[in-house]
């Protein structure tokens, strides 16, 4: 587990700030609000959940991490047991060229409605995700191969990329996957108790509880 103070000494070490909410002065490492509105209201990431939750859980994640693979079922789990849970996907890409080739061809999809087909699909390969493998796997799921990669390289998708590893580097994250709720981040594979607890946590960091 990330310590809280990680998140919020990293950030400050790399000159995000900003002016705190009512409360968080309370706290004892309050994440600056400049920080909280590019991590949970990036317009270019995509949600899961309820998009007027009251806490946002963001997670870090990387199509070839293998622990990222096996966290979509607890994450789905945590989502339907939770209906004020509002979940944002960061695509950080740190497995290399088809991670980032996996990432583009994701974040493409997002204009075409088929993006939560495309990413469960993609989470769920056996094979290392590559060029050859993504497009087998949009090809399936009924993505044009061609408009695809068109997307791939239109301004947001760089955009939301270049956001994740600032985002990373800021908060010093260790790793994929990474959870964020609240204040505090854990990484590592996580069960959906481990989830729900952090999220918990979170709530009463927030004054949500």
């Amino acid at each position: 587990m990330i310590p809280r103070r990680l998140v919020l000494s990293g950030a400050a070490a790399c000159g995000i700030a900003a002016a705190l909410p009512a409360g968080a002065a309370d706290r004892p490492n309050p994440m600056p609000e400049e920080l909280r509105r590019a991590l949970e209201r990036d317009p270019t990431a995509p949600v899961l959940g309820n998009p007027r939750g009251d806490i946002t859980l963001s997670v870090f994640f990387d199509y070839n991490c293998p622990h990222c693979r096996k966290m979509a079922r607890p994450i789905q789990e945590l989502i339907s047991s939770d209906p004020k849970l509002r979940v944002v996907y960061r695509e950080w890409p740190v497995f290399g060229e088809g991670s980032d080739f996996a990432a583009r061809a994701s974040l493409a999809s997002l204009e075409t409605g088929k993006y939560w087909q495309f990413h469960t699909a993609l989470l769920a390969m056996k094979d290392r995700a590559a060029e050859a493998s993504v497009m087998r796997v949009a090809r399936r799921v009924g993505l044009d191969p061609d408009a695809l990669r068109r997307g791939m390289e239109a301004e947001p998708v760089d955009r939301h990329i270049r956001l994740s590893f600032q985002l990373a580097e800021h908060m010093g994250l260790m790793g994929t996957p990474t959870f964020i709720a609240g204040d505090e981040a854990v990484f590592g594979e996580q069960s959906r108790a481990d989830l729900a607890a952090l999220v918990a946590r979170g709530r009463e960091t927030l004054g949500l509880a």
